[in-house]
């Protein structure tokens, strides 16, 4: 396994060119730099960069174009997915026939008790998929439906420790979602955020929980909403793993470069997750873990920056037009 994720970390490092790498000031790398490299490559690879990922737009009325009407017709999801390991704790799935994935993040708290912290998300992933395969053909899925039977039949089984959940379908032309924690969602149009999710949190780094226990968070404290798709839209379902170590702008920038060098789901999520990877383990900027943490009484001094070490799941859809697909993942 671990020469393997070696392998996978390597590869997808070879997708996150020099250019983004310089755009975004990531200096460190998940493999070593390719030999030969100067220094002097930088001011090429800058200019590049600028070129490719723009300039970042302050003003919405700069980069929005009138919309054209919506064409009738029902919209479906082509998605992948990256996961790079850490302490294996994260689950996820996907079914592109009934239009919906799913991710969630055991709480590695239960670590520290003996439990297997991964076993709560698992069990939700797993129950979430088994109602949607069971589920009539054509089915549209309502996340929070869905969450709620997925959470009463992993309680059911006695399963222990606790995870953060996030659900995301789509239903004719509407997008719906349903999450529970910091494991959230962002929906792109244009290589702008339209939509994105805002975990829910005690407090900094202990979010909302579902569990077995009466102390856990109640399904019915979800967060849920919806918003009309367009073909064309992109979105990004992670855990924290790549929302605390990835600024909402970085990830505009990285889906205006996919788009331009018309990157498939699967590249589209390998980057995001190999940068988030780096942006973990680099402790000479700023993260919205860093951001976040300097507010908290215990971490206010100006030092506190860097990343944050974690399971990194990244399943990225588009959004097109057409019948359903029979792609399905679960992991």
């Amino acid at each position: 396994m671990e020469k393997y994720m070696v392998q996978t970390l390597h590869s997808i490092d070879r997708r996150i060119s020099a250019a983004l790498r310089v755009a975004f000031g990531v200096r460190c790398r998940a493999s070593p730099s390719p030999a030969g490299s100067q220094d002097g490559d930088e001011i090429e690879i800058a200019g590049f960069a600028d070129v490719l990922l723009g300039p970042p737009c302050d003003d919405p009325m700069d980069c929005d174009e009138a919309a054209a009407p919506a064409p009738e017709g029902d919209l479906r999801m082509v998605f992948e997915s990256c996961y790079i390991k850490d302490h294996e704790e994260d689950a996820h799935f996907g079914h592109a026939e009934a239009g919906v994935v799913g991710v969630a993040d055991g709480v590695g708290g239960y670590r520290s008790k003996g439990v297997d912290a991964s076993a709560f998300a698992r069990g939700l992933m797993h129950n979430a998929y088994a109602e949607v395969v069971s589920a009539v053909p054509g089915t549209h899925v309502c996340p929070h439906t869905l969450l709620e039977r997925a959470h009463l039949m992993t309680v059911a089984a006695g399963t222990p420790a606790a995870s953060t959940a996030v659900i995301v379908s789509i239903a004719g032309r509407k997008l719906k979602w349903a999450f529970v924690g910091d494991s959230g969602f962002a929906v792109f149009r244009d290589g702008r955020i339209l939509h994105r999710s805002q975990p829910q949190q005690h407090y900094f780094n202990c979010p909302y929980q579902l569990k077995s226990g009466r102390d856990g968070t109640a399904v019915s404290q979800a967060v849920v909403g919806e918003v009309v798709a367009k073909e064309g839209d992109i979105v990004v379902v992670g855990t924290d793993g790549l929302f605390d170590n990835v600024f909402d702008h970085e990830l505009e920038r990285i889906v205006r470069m996919g788009t331009a060098l018309g990157f498939s789901p699967k590249n589209m999520s390998e980057v995001m997750a190999g940068f988030a990877f780096e942006a973990a383990r680099c402790t000479d900027r700023d993260t919205p873990y860093s951001v976040l943490g300097r507010g908290e009484t215990s971490n206010s001094t100006p030092s506190f920056k860097g990343g944050k070490p974690d399971d990194i799941t990244v399943v990225v859809a588009y959004i097109v037009s057409g019948g359903p697909t029979r792609s399905q993942i679960l992991l």
